[in-house]
């Protein structure tokens, strides 16, 4: 799967989010500006040794995203969609697309792709969720959707 991250601000999220997107062979979209440098130290640290298994592509705008995907099936994350994230049937090809932390994605854009927005369902009186956890909730529902295509579900414990 795809997951797009427009103008993320904090390096420790998108080094979380890079290392879900290596372990589970997504590719990370990256929308500037970014709130940091790519070399950042803690960006680095939150991916881990994960780095070398990632497949990451860069866009000047999320205008250009937007023009470089077009016919690709768009998803875009808001608390403010009328539409819960499970309810969706997702391909192994979409795209998952996150706003920054402190603001989200565009409402013009929102509005526009109304049919296409999800959200997680939460206690009114929270706010949001933190970016990272959401990006792992919603890309967990794909995979489960598609039967976690090409991902190992081998156990790992050691023999004695």
């Amino acid at each position: 799967m795809n997951i797009v991250l427009v103008e993320p601000e904090i390096p420790q999220n998108t080094g979380n989010i890079a290392r879900t997107c290596a372990a589970t062979d997504s590719s990370l979209h990256l929308v500037e500006p970014l709130g940091f440098s790519t070399d950042d130290k803690y960006l680095k640290r939150a991916g881990l040794d994960y780095w070398h298994l990632l497949e990451i592509y860069y866009y000047e705008s999320l205008d250009n995203f937007l023009e470089m995907n077009k016919g690709n099936t768009l998803y875009f994350a808001s608390t403010k969609s009328p539409n819960r994230y499970d309810m969706m049937n997702y391909k192994y090809d979409d795209y998952l697309i996150f706003g920054k932390e402190t603001a989200g994605l565009p409402e013009p854009l929102l509005k526009k792709n109304i049919e296409n927005t999800i959200r997680i369902p939460m206690v009114k009186q929270a706010r949001s969720l933190n970016l990272a956890n959401s990006v792992s909730i919603i890309l967990y529902e794909g995979l489960r959707q598609n039967d976690f295509q090409d991902l190992s579900e081998e156990a790992k414990f050691k023999k004695n």
